[in-house]
């Protein structure tokens, strides 16, 4: 029994592992635009949800129309 949860528990390290790699890679740009629109906003004296909001949006929005753009010709 205990070998049994011991294989579990290491299946699941294991797991966790390679979705913390594949989000490292998977890094298209949004967190340092996220950042830098974030201190921005801040800086204008805008509130910390509002500024989220608007960033997340900003940078969601920028990033698809960059992958579009890699597509049309």
């Amino acid at each position: 029994m205990a070998k049994k949860i011991v294989s579990v528990f290491l299946m699941f390290i294991m797991v966790l592992a390679a979705l913390q790699i594949q989000q490292a890679v998977a890094d298209d740009g949004y967190k340092s635009c996220f950042e830098k629109c974030s201190e921005d906003c801040q800086s204008e004296g805008n509130g910390g949800t509002f500024c989220e909001m608007k960033c997340d949006t900003d940078c969601v929005q920028k990033i698809a129309a960059d992958k579009l753009k890699a597509f049309v010709p």
